[in-house]
């Protein structure tokens, strides 16, 4: 997994440095953001990930709200919700928002980095068609495909 910029969003601090160490040791790095304020102000800052993982219940900004605003400003960044917390009104709530995935805690670190390559993949795929669209001048085609991701 190295190539892919994973952000790690939970307010709960042993957890998340734990995750990020299990991934490190799976060779897929991670940074970490212990609050929503904190994820959202490292991605305007220009460290923005292919793939956040983010939890829901945190204080302050919650992980819904971070999710609203990031697939807002930045629609092409693949947002799989890690929650022990959660309900299926959150579940469809953040599917509904543009969630690629969204796991309970405890999840299983294989499956989760399973669905961060599977997010990061189709990530790749689909800027490359629409590059593909683009070269061809269709841009209009480029734009639809680039921009189903804001839905």
């Amino acid at each position: 997994m190295k190539g892919i910029k994973v952000l790690l969003v939970d307010d709960e601090e042993n957890f998340v440095r734990t995750l990020a160490e299990r991934m490190s040791m799976r060779d897929a790095g991670a940074t970490v953001a212990l609050n929503g304020e904190e994820a959202l102000q490292m991605v305007s800052a220009g460290e923005v990930p292919d793939v956040m993982v983010l939890d829901l219940r945190m204080p302050g900004i919650d992980g819904m709200e971070v999710l609203r605003r990031v697939k807002k400003a930045y629609p092409q960044v693949q947002v799989i919700v890690l929650t022990g917390h959660g309900t299926e009104k959150d579940e469809e709530e953040a599917r509904r928002l543009g969630a690629f995935e969204y796991h309970k805690k405890p999840v299983d670190i294989d499956i989760l980095v399973r669905d961060i390559r599977r997010a990061f993949r189709e990530k790749i795929e689909d800027a490359m068609v629409a590059a593909t669209f683009a070269q061809a001048g269709d841009f209009d085609n480029a734009r639809e495909i680039l921009d189903e991701d804001k839905k």
